[in-house]
């Protein structure tokens, strides 16, 4: 008797210590609100002009849920996965074309020696690396940095491979290659379209520094094979606590990385281009941002960008589409508790999508939740 007790002791303890060993989070946002988007001066180069208020969704950042979980496996090896899924706050509807964990879905393994291996769907290293330099977090649909810098537009790639280094005094240094970035599954590795990602950054203090390197590599059955958009983007921010300054370029060529929408979840037209492979495009991107606490619960933020493309090659190489583009946008934020906060955006571009007199307006208020 005395042995079955003791055995069972012994089970429960091995129990508690295998499970404190292992966890697994679920976590996730709700963001919703109101807002109202116009076009206009798009008559003229055959755009649709027109207006809408009503429900947003996703606006400060993308509603979703997540599981994500570490296992120990001794020698301060761990094995870690995610599994995020994006929805529509509005009515429901699963985001990211209907996939169950279309945000991400990732395994691997991570230490604090040698740094952090995923496999899976995840996003590029520009994305990882410029939201903190974003006064917008890369969140607000238009006012987000991704409207300049496209590869930072939360530019998501399938079937990708990514290995990042632990922080050395700050520096961190991350790699990625997607064998079929965007599941064309031809059974031909060179069919697909492929994609590199590459990065470094070096965060201390108040200083945040980044450089990204990113590139596609279409099909090698297409039209397009031997056109590969790349872009090279670099960024800073420094925060004087007083205010944050936030500065980027990039260089694109050859063509866009992610979507130009109007508000990140709901264009109420055909304005903007999404992944894009654009022979001799090329383009200069600026962005400078500002951002400021307001006592101890809220902050105000702001950002100027502006896209200069040397010619119109984009949507159908030929659009006249080669204007500057310009957007001035501001932000502000209420936290209710450190889960919970306020929300209200403005943004105002011109020559939107590099249209000639092309205009954009996006506002909106909103709630959003975590948990």
């Amino acid at each position: 008797m005395k042995k079955t007790l003791l055995a069972a002791a012994l089970l429960a303890g091995f129990a508690g210590v295998a499970q404190a060993e292992t966890s697994v989070t679920l976590y996730g946002i709700i963001d919703t609100g109101l807002g109202y988007n116009k076009i206009s001066g798009g008559s003229k180069h055959g755009i649709e002009n027109g207006s809408r208020f009503g429900m947003i969704n996703g606006v400060q950042n993308g509603s979703r849920w997540g599981l994500r979980g570490t296992e120990d496996l001794g020698d301060g090896l761990q094995a870690v996965f995610q599994l995020e899924s994006g929805f529509n706050s509005g009515n429901g509807r699963s985001a990211q074309g209907g996939r169950l964990f279309g945000r991400q879905a990732t395994v691997g393994l991570q230490s604090e020696a040698w740094g952090r291996l995923d496999l899976g769907r995840q996003t590029n290293i520009a994305s990882k690396y410029f939201g903190s330099i974003d006064p917008f977090g890369a969140g607000f649909g238009q006012a987000n940095i991704g409207m300049g810098l496209s590869a930072a537009n939360t530019v998501r790639y399938d079937n990708m491979v990514m290995y990042q280094t632990p922080s050395f005094s700050g520096f961190q240094v991350g790699v990625g290659y997607a064998f079929d970035a965007v599941s064309e599954n031809d059974f031909k590795t060179n069919n697909n379209t492929r994609a590199i990602t590459a990065g470094i950054r070096y965060v201390n203090g108040p200083l945040n520094v980044a450089f990204a390197y990113d590139q596609l590599n279409p099909g090698s059955d297409t039209t397009d094979a031997n056109v590969k958009p790349r872009q090279y983007s670099i960024g800073a921010s420094y925060d004087f606590e007083v205010v944050k300054l936030g500065l980027a370029y990039a260089r694109t060529t050859d063509g866009w990385f992610s979507s130009m929408g109007v508000n990140g979840n709901d264009e109420i037209s055909s304005v903007g281009y999404g992944m894009e492979f654009a022979n001799n495009f090329k383009a200069n991107s600026y962005m400078v941002g500002l951002s400021a606490p307001i006592g101890g619960a809220s902050k105000l933020f702001g950002s100027w960008q502006m896209v200069d493309p040397s010619n119109d090659r984009l949507a159908g190489k030929g659009s006249g589409a080669d204007e500057k583009m310009n957007i001035f946008s501001l932000g502000y934020t209420y936290d209710l508790s450190k889960r919970t906060n306020l929300y209200a955006y403005g943004s105002y571009a011109k020559n939107y999508a590099f249209y000639d007199d092309l205009k954009s307006t996006a506002v909106g208020v909103g709630v959003r939740h975590r948990f």
